[in-house]
């Protein structure tokens, strides 16, 4: 089988060889470096590449050539090898004139390489990181699980997005086709009861539960701590990095969430505006690096579990959980988030899961290419979710109800939407219908003027902001006008914690009950400020079991 490529395109002969041998050290043996002076023979190879089905992993271009600039070069050979990483190497110039920033801001290039570099430190680490990025988005070589199923179900999507997450290989296999046929005969399982996982070891598990996914991962859903320092309720962001600080810290942690970790930035395919991922960072790879970082630390985490009430119990609160059981906590943190807004059309509604999904696409990635994807929303995670869906989908059309999108969405994105030649923009627009025989198939969206058009669609994904998930808490937990937590000094006098003393920055109404994340009211929706949620809401425990009676946490 032949090597993928590794392309590398300098005029400087002596720059290029250097680059090319000191990757070819390190890489060598896996794949195959081509190194060229000129822009123009690089297209040629790169054709020539294209029409043998040639894979290529990474094109390393200078930013300056002498026939065009190496943004040019790097998007004429985007068309040829579409699922290649772009990295243009570049001075050490921190300006803003420097191609890089704009390159990087429009989605023109995935990386860069600043010269003068040092092999280990540096080369060799950050090229290495751009073909694990290269190789994550490739189909698996090793399938940890096949799923056996009908394309229309919409049960697929969401196991296609536990697996993502999890980072485990699968494959999807049609039962209408013969190889998903075959593959069910073969496991002796029922063509009528689907959708069929398969596991590697062939463990078959039909229409399985979150809880059966997770349990087939090797991940820890029992909970058998029943009393702890403090219990945090939802795993995205800030509830991770409160679990993170309160294990490292000595407290004794418990982490629930009704499904896995990462919340909504767990289904983000890139956060660019994270502190110190300068290329950006998946979601699902931030958050579960995050979870396991806690679990280190110490702190007991379980997946698939529902919290369905928070009660006080003299100087402690208990959580109870769907299964029945319940953790006594001297301390709780309410990390829930926020869920989907629904957009309230029946007919849309009706055809959740076979081709209209709400969140991020990430999950599905594999199964938009080529196709005319709609998104509805105007915020970050939708601006977010076009891009990284454009980069496989032959058009990407964001339906927004207002008149811009500057308003709710990050200058970056904007700009690099308004780059994207397969991204168009629909103001003033909404869906108000859909159709399809069993999976979507037309939408008919309605204009500024009042008009209505239909428009064929593969795929419609649905992030028009949400609501939080504070349905399970007492009338005790004071909220806002919109049900999200008031904390600190915006709770009103009546709903001070009614211990004769002012609440805690981050303290809900009821004493030692603190609220974190999208979830609390007033709360900054960026990753980074949940994450500085968590970390705040610790040292307030902190301050607040300093004064209250121990809990004995009985294993």
């Amino acid at each position: 089988m032949d090597r993928p490529v590794i392309f590398v395109v300098d005029d400087d002969p002596r720059a290029l060889k250097t680059l090319r041998d000191d990757l070819d050290r390190r890489f060598g043996n896996d794949f195959e470096l081509c190194a060229t002076r000129s822009a123009g023979a690089a297209l040629a190879t790169l054709t020539d590449l294209h029409d043998k089905a040639r894979s290529v992993g990474l094109l390393l271009v200078d930013e300056q050539l002498p026939e065009m600039t190496g943004v040019e070069l790097l998007a004429a050979a985007h068309l040829l090898h579409p699922l290649a990483k772009r990295v243009l190497l570049v001075d050490r110039d921190y300006t803003t004139t420097s191609p890089v920033v704009q390159a990087m801001t429009l989605g023109q290039a995935d990386y860069h390489l600043l010269r003068p570099w040092v092999l280990e430190d540096y080369l060799y680490r950050s090229v290495g990181e751009f073909l694990s990025d290269w190789s994550k988005e490739r189909d698996p070589d090793f399938e940890l699980f096949r799923v056996v199923g009908s394309p229309h179900d919409p049960r697929i999507q969401d196991l296609r997005e536990l697996m993502r997450r999890f980072a485990a290989g699968f494959g999807f296999y049609d039962v209408d086709q013969p190889e998903g046929r075959a593959l069910l005969e073969s496991v002796g399982a029922d063509p009528e009861k689907l959708p069929v996982v398969i596991r590697h070891d062939n463990h078959v598990m039909v229409d399985p539960t979150l809880a059966d996914l997770v349990n087939a991962l090797g991940v820890n859903v029992a909970v058998d701590v029943e009393g702890c320092d403090v219990a945090i309720v939802g795993a995205g962001p800030a509830g991770l990095s409160a679990a993170v600080y309160a294990a490292s810290e000595g407290l004794t942690t418990v982490m629930l969430d009704q499904g896995i970790s990462g919340g909504q930035a767990g289904s983000s395919p890139m956060i660019r505006n994270y502190p110190g991922f300068p290329h950006g960072v998946n979601g699902a790879e931030l958050t579960m690096k995050s979870c396991e970082q806690a679990w280190l630390f110490g702190a007991h985490i379980s997946f698939a579990q529902r919290a369905v009430a928070l009660g006080v119990d003299g100087d402690s609160c208990v959580v109870h959980l769907e299964a029945g059981r319940s953790i006594e906590a001297r301390t709780v943190v309410i990390a829930t988030g926020v869920f989907w807004r629904r957009l309230g059309v029946p007919s849309v509604e009706a055809l959740l899961g076979s081709g209209v999904f709400y969140g991020a696409a990430a999950g599905e990635t594999r199964a938009m290419v080529g196709r005319r994807v709609f998104m509805v929303g105007a915020g970050n995670s939708a601006g977010q979710t076009a891009l990284h869906t454009a980069k496989h989908a032959a058009m990407v059309t964001l339906v927004v109800r207002g008149e811009s999108i500057e308003r709710n969405m990050s200058d970056y994105l904007v700009r690099e939407i308004e780059a994207t030649k397969n991204i168009s923009v629909r103001l003033g627009t909404e869906v108000v219908d859909a159709r399809g025989d069993g999976m979507l198939e037309t939408l008919t969206l309605r204009g500024p003027d009042g008009v209505t058009e239909d428009v064929e669609a593969d795929a419609l994904f649905l992030l028009i902001g949400g609501e939080p998930h504070t349905d399970w808490l007492p009338d005790e937990i004071a909220r806002d006008d919109h049900g999200y937590l008031l904390t600190g000094r915006d709770l009103p006098p009546d709903a001070r914690p009614g211990d004769e003393r002012d609440p805690l920055p981050l303290e809900t109404s009821v004493p030692g009950v603190f609220a974190i994340g999208d979830v609390r009211a007033g709360s900054i929706k960026r990753v980074a400020s949940a994450v500085g949620d968590g970390a705040t809401a610790i040292r307030l425990v902190h301050e607040y079991l300093e004064d209250a009676p121990l809990l004995e946490a009985r294993a």
